[in-house]
């Protein structure tokens, strides 16, 4: 038989309490908005060019921090916004699954950009999207002088990958889902 003392009981009561998230009082969307925006300045200083995309952009997303994990099999995870007008409007998740020759660790920042407003449309309407052969990457590489030369892009989606820290190497199969999620 367990005796409860008034103390052990207010400590369950304030755990569970605790562990029951519903939202109210959430600042997640506030901190990604944070981090969002400090990614763009990155985004901004080390890849010339994306300032002007993202002014000629339909609507960007911006995942500022996404990380990368391998060993055989694989997973990549991470969250950001989406952003119209220069607002986010909504946020969204990426969650990525590979398998292969592969082995390290990896976080990154990559920012979709979606060059006319049916893209952004298709985006938005799709439950789920997986990025396919219809976007062009602009990687920036340490050591690497890379800009973007805006008139000679015509893909409806434009991919920047920025801010890498870490290592991974190998050769996989991969797939990528971006999500919906309310912050």
């Amino acid at each position: 038989m367990t005796i409860w003392t008034r103390r052990a009981f207010l400590a369950g009561t304030v755990s569970s309490v605790a562990a029951c998230g519903n939202g109210i009082g959430n600042t997640r969307g506030a901190k990604i908005d944070y981090r969002v925006e400090l990614a763009m300045q990155q985004m901004f200083d080390e890849i010339p060019g994306t300032r002007d995309l993202a002014d000629r952009a339909a609507g960007m997303l911006v995942m500022p921090t996404i990380t990368k994990a391998g060993f055989g099999w694989g997973g990549a995870y991470g969250e950001g916004a989406l952003l119209i007008g220069g607002a986010p409007v909504e946020y969204y998740s990426i969650a990525q699954g590979s398998y292969g020759f592969q082995l390290g660790l990896q976080q990154y920042a990559h920012t979709l950009f979606f060059m006319n407003q049916d893209a952004l449309s298709d985006f938005r309407s799709s439950s789920g999207w997986q990025l396919g052969a219809d976007a062009e990457y602009v990687f920036k590489n340490q050591g690497d002088n890379l800009s973007v030369d805006t008139t000679e892009l015509r893909s409806p989606v434009v991919a920047a990958i920025y801010g890498r820290a870490g290592l991974i190497v190998g050769a996989t199969l991969e797939g990528t889902k971006y999500s919906r999620v309310i912050r």
